[in-house]
């Protein structure tokens, strides 16, 4: 759904720590290995294991964790030959592999490792993730519920991948229950229904998250954000006039948040109300003077009022803040062709073009 796209921006800081390798950095290539202390023995490089000793566990996990996973499983392949394999071997070799986004072979190392320690929270956690990210939540959920805490290794919080899994099986209850963990709220409280309904309209289940939005003001009225949740819901079904009724509760509540106003006036530009709608973003832009979207919106409201001059000031600023944005480059195209400045016209639209072309999603093969 088209619509969603600045709510799915809102919380995809959210969702790409799950879409992301567990790793703490990357190293440049060609960058010198790390050097480590070996237990009992002179300081070595590691990843250069002398012929005919054994790797260094915690060394291994280091070069994974720099993300040298492919030099880490080389390090392990004579151990993982042996049978059984030591123990934590397979669980770094899982580690590795899913990094390289294997997740086939990962999820048979981890799947290795439970067999040895059915008591491995992170291979538990891990496989959990795993079979997440190959499309089979349902079997993540038990690995996930038996191990849903923290550990001191852990790099994305199993509850709310959990939540995600409860999603994907359509159990929004256990999913609501799962957010509340992950921040704290009780699960049947206001705040663990409107996180829910935030969740549910990122993944575009619009009539649940509508349900549950509702439920989160009949247990509090006052709930900061609720209203604008629900506006965001209308706007994604094009009720346009039920969105504004919503903003408004909202900025009546919370009269200082910038993006409240914001909102308002991508509103009121859909329903062709520049005036109210330019009022709204100048308003957000006093609040919120470091976020683009204002800016683009006004450029955009601005040329529906004739203006283009002060369309371009507003755009202009937008493209400074950040030049990746193919929609402030599109407007900006307009802007000058308005103003007669055909070259810087083609140059915009190019850019647009070439920036939007980029940044869709490639079909890739499924093997």
């Amino acid at each position: 759904m088209r619509r969603l796209s600045k709510l799915a921006l809102f919380l995809s800081i959210v969702a790409v720590a799950v879409l992301s390798p567990p790793v703490l950095c990357a190293q440049s290539p060609g960058q010198p290995a790390p050097v480590s202390q070996l237990p009992d023995g002179p300081t070595k490089t590691a990843g250069a294991t002398p012929a005919g000793s054994s790797p260094n566990l915690t060394q291994v996990r280091v070069m994974i964790d720099r993300g040298r996973s492919a030099d880490a499983l080389k390090e392990l392949g004579p151990l993982s030959a042996q049978q059984p394999a030591p123990a934590g071997v397979n669980r770094l070799r899982g580690l590795a592999l899913y990094s390289l986004n294997q997740f086939v072979d990962a999820d048979a190392a981890f799947a290795s490792a439970l067999k040895q320690d059915p008591h491995d929270e992170e291979s538990a956690q891990l496989r959990g993730l795993t079979l997440f990210r190959l499309g089979r939540p349902a079997d993540a959920i038990p690995l996930l519920e038996s191990a849903h805490s923290w550990t001191s290794d852990t790099k994305v919080d199993p509850s709310y991948v959990l939540g995600l899994c409860y999603l994907d099986t359509r159990n929004y209850d256990s999913a609501r229950r799962a957010f509340a963990t992950q921040y704290g709220f009780p699960p049947d409280s206001a705040p663990a229904y409107l996180l829910a309904a935030r969740m549910l309209l990122r993944r575009e289940y619009v009539p649940v998250a509508q349900q549950f939005a509702t439920k989160a003001l009949e247990l509090d009225s006052q709930l900061p954000l609720a209203h604008a949740l629900l506006g965001e819901i209308a706007l994604a079904g094009e009720h346009i006039d039920e969105a504004i009724a919503e903003f408004e509760k909202e900025r009546l509540r919370n009269p200082l948040n910038g993006s409240i106003y914001d909102r308002l006036g991508d509103a009121y530009t859909r329903a062709g109300d520049y005036t109210k709608a330019q009022q709204s973003l100048q308003r957000a832009l006093l609040l919120e003077p470091n976020s683009t979207g204002p800016y683009i919106l006004l450029g955009k409201v601005l040329l529906k009022r004739q203006d283009p001059a002060n369309a371009m000031m507003y755009l202009e600023r937008a493209e400074k803040m950040d030049p990746s944005n193919y929609m402030t480059h599109n407007l900006l195209g307009q802007a000058y062709r308005a103003l007669g400045r055909a070259e810087d016209a083609s140059r915009e639209t190019q850019l647009s073009q070439k920036i939007q072309a980029a940044s869709e999603p490639k079909l890739e093969s499924i093997h």
